[in-house]
């Protein structure tokens, strides 16, 4: 039961064009947490595309709507995207307009505000003998996420984070960086890949959608063994026990 608690879930392009389990997997965890989830269907998009390309007019009739649609009326707005989360707070005051809706990454959510201090919140769940390589997204440091999705997934018993090496290294797709530098950004998303594959895991976790769509691209192309998932599914999947 929410006991009258309730969010507003920010889906994101990508979740809505790509990843449609992580979105499921998303409005799973917020529900077990607590929270009914409540989505606007008219949202588009935070802006962050323009903005970055530096079309910031765009960014800013782009980020007029999506204030229109999260507006100050609600329940928080929660996103299972580091980068979108880091649009709304620092973007959004870039393009003078401080004011507009502030979204929180789902992990720094249930941690910071959910006072989550266990995983699942019901217990009577274990992934013994899984094993896991988590990927810390760039965008995490703009929001000061540190190292929370990782101290969930270490909630869930039997599932083990395992060390790589240079966590905090970029995966290479920069949003645009990966069109306009397509060379650079493959050499250095790769470089992540042989750490993850170096670490002897099967399973390669982060927490933005433009990571692992572009990692998952690196795997396909040259056939690594390797599994990409939002840590949302994860955590989802441990409700099933």
């Amino acid at each position: 039961m929410s006991g009258g608690r309730s969010v507003r879930l920010m889906i994101t392009c990508l979740v809505d064009a790509f990843y449609g389990k992580v979105g499921i997997a998303t409005v799973r965890v917020l529900e077990a947490a607590g929270y009914a989830v409540d989505f606007p269907d008219d949202q588009t998009c935070c802006g962050q595309p323009p903005f970055n390309a530096g079309d910031w007019d765009a960014a800013r009739r782009i980020g007029r709507h999506c204030a229109g649609v999260f507006g100050a009326d609600g329940g928080p707005v929660v996103t299972p995207s580091a980068s979108c989360a880091a649009m709304t707070r620092d973007g959004y005051a870039m393009l003078e307009h401080p004011e507009w809706p502030r979204a929180w990454e789902l992990a720094e959510f249930l941690i910071d505000v959910a006072g989550i201090r266990g995983w699942p919140p019901e217990g009577n769940s274990r992934m013994p003998g899984r094993r896991v390589a988590f990927h810390q997204a760039c965008h995490g440091r703009a929001i000061h996420l540190k190292d929370k999705p990782a101290r969930l997934l270490s909630m869930v018993p039997g599932l083990e984070i395992v060390p790589i090496a240079d966590p905090e290294q970029c995966c290479g797709f920069g949003g645009a960086f990966s069109v306009t530098h397509p060379n650079i950004s493959a050499r250095i998303g790769l470089e992540k890949l042989r750490s993850v594959q170096e670490s002897g895991v099967e399973e390669l976790v982060s927490g933005d959608m433009g990571c692992l769509m572009h990692l998952r691209g690196l795997i396909d192309r040259h056939s690594l063994p390797l599994r990409t998932l939002h840590y949302a599914q994860i955590l989802a999947e441990a409700l099933d026990g």
